[in-house]
């Protein structure tokens, strides 16, 4: 056997570095996302709904899913098109594509999730004006491929998404006593019996379910953030 043949069997045969399933550019898209860039604690986008919507595990959950499905559809819409777009009129068609996909969204929960479309109320169709679903349209969906394009808007809405459930989890918490709650909205009359009462007859925090505690909150989880990130890169 000549020794390139014994070379492209090792090569073959050798097992994959570590890291070797995601590409670097796809690691760091995914990291970006999740942790370094989150939407909710570092860059601070879409405040609104996410202080407003985030007194129950549930309702953020929701909503958080809804904004990252939109972002993910919107994303890979304007990377297939961003060459069909005049660049002057590109701000316009972007929310024009975000407007749409938000409307079939609207529209789906309207019809099988009615109860719940009614809790989140006007938070719907306000992600068509999210800054977050439009600045990664613009800042990467427009320069980008489709799938990197479509990772990149998943990642940052999964980001936002867990950065609302565990706001809402402590808010639902403190303010409640429970978790869950209004889980049958979304999966019917079945899922009442699936909420986790924390504390048996507890009177409630008010301030916790208030637009106060709402900022409080977010706070006290950019602050963890922080010194978990300054603990892994110490000065």
């Amino acid at each position: 056997m000549s020794a390139s043949d014994t070379a492209a069997d090792s090569a073959i045969t050798a097992p994959p570095a570590a890291g070797g399933l995601l590409s670097g550019e796809t690691r760091d898209i995914i990291v970006k996302g999740l942790w370094t860039q989150n939407p909710g604690i570092v860059q601070l986008l879409g405040l609104c709904p996410l202080l407003a919507i985030s007194n129950t595990v549930v309702n953020s959950l929701s909503l958080g899913l809804a904004t990252t499905l939109v972002m993910a559809m919107s994303s890979g819409a304007v990377a297939l098109l961003r060459n069909y777009i005049p660049h002057e009129i590109r701000i316009p068609a972007f929310v024009l594509i975000i407007a749409v996909l938000v409307t079939v969204v609207q529209l789906a929960m309207n019809a099988w999730m009615h109860p719940l479309y009614l809790v989140l109320g006007v938070f719907i169709p306000l992600i068509t004006t999210n800054c977050i679903v439009l600045a990664r349209v613009e800042a990467f969906a427009s320069k980008r491929s489709t799938a990197h394009s479509v990772l990149d808007a998943t990642m940052m809405g999964l980001g936002l998404t867990a950065v609302l459930v565990v706001l809402g989890g402590l808010r639902e918490a403190l303010g409640k006593g429970t978790l869950l709650s209004g889980v049958d909205l979304v999966l019917g009359p079945m899922a009442k019996d699936w909420v986790i009462p924390l504390a048996p007859d507890y009177g409630g925090f008010l301030l916790a379910i208030l637009p106060p505690g709402a900022f409080i909150g977010l706070g006290l989880l950019i602050a963890l953030r922080n010194r978990i990130q300054m603990g892994r890169n110490p000065a």
